[in-house]
């Protein structure tokens, strides 16, 4: 009996046909399988925009945290509003005390900072919430403070100078501090590195000289400058909150 040959082309032409037939089902599959999963993924869901306030705290306690979270949205209200004095409005005080319905998150911050009395290393803890950008927005809107305009801006690089203040013996007095440095038309930058007693230590970063704007503090009345060349290292200047 003869044995069918087949030639060496007839083969190899069969064999590439199998080969592509295997390659476009394998593909079809792969095809197949992202559809399905592009059909079962749930859907990318973008995080809300925040405003980001700050605060320093003893401890991780559910006190200081509570009080921690109505200074940093303190500082938020001011901070938008411009106004250092905004918390004595009895409305502005009653929603800032409602802290916690526009925290969506928070978190502890740990700063190397140096005792302005024993010159000595040491740590300050620092809570950080995250609010909801827009909740707040509203919250502003209902008080009038929406269209509130800050401070132009001055055309100077900023240098960051650290200032001991006084005179802080509640979250209002906070507030009313941070505010005011926050409102000046020379201070880029305002945050707390330490809380001690009755004081904090604050960086500022100043546009323009320092002097001339702790000459211009006392114009206001709100931080009387102590003393602008304090015998403390690491403290530029000491300051006194005003009642």
């Amino acid at each position: 009996m003869r044995v069918p040959f087949l030639k060496a082309p007839s083969l190899f032409a069969q064999t590439g046909a199998r080969v592509r037939n295997d390659l476009r089902n394998a593909a079809c599959v792969r095809v197949l399988l992202v559809f399905a999963l592009l059909c079962v993924a749930p859907p990318l869901v973008a995080a809300p925009a925040t405003y980001t306030g700050e605060a320093p705290v003893n401890s991780q306690s559910d006190a200081e945290r509570s009080g921690a979270i109505k200074n940093a949205l303190a500082k938020v209200v001011i901070e938008r509003s411009g106004d250092a004095g905004i918390l004595a409005r009895d409305e502005v005080a009653k929603a800032v005390a409602k802290a916690e319905q526009y925290v969506l998150q928070y978190r502890y911050r740990r700063d190397a900072v140096v005792d302005p009395a024993s010159n000595a290393p040491s740590m300050q803890l620092i809570l950080v919430a995250e609010f909801d950008r827009a909740a707040v927005d509203r919250m502003l809107d209902g008080l009038g403070l929406g269209s509130a305009q800050t401070s132009a801006p001055v055309s100077a690089a900023p240098v960051d100078h650290r200032i001991w203040i006084s005179g802080i013996r509640s979250a209002e007095d906070y507030a009313r501090g941070m505010g005011y440095l926050a409102r000046q038309a020379m201070v880029r930058e305002a945050w707390p590195l330490e809380a001690r007693g009755d004081g904090i230590l604050v960086k500022v970063a100043v546009a323009g000289d320092f002097s001339r704007w702790l000459a211009r503090l006392g114009e206001e009345a709100v931080l009387q400058v102590n003393s602008a060349n304090p015998p403390i290292d690491g403290i530029d200047a000491t300051l006194v909150l005003q009642p």
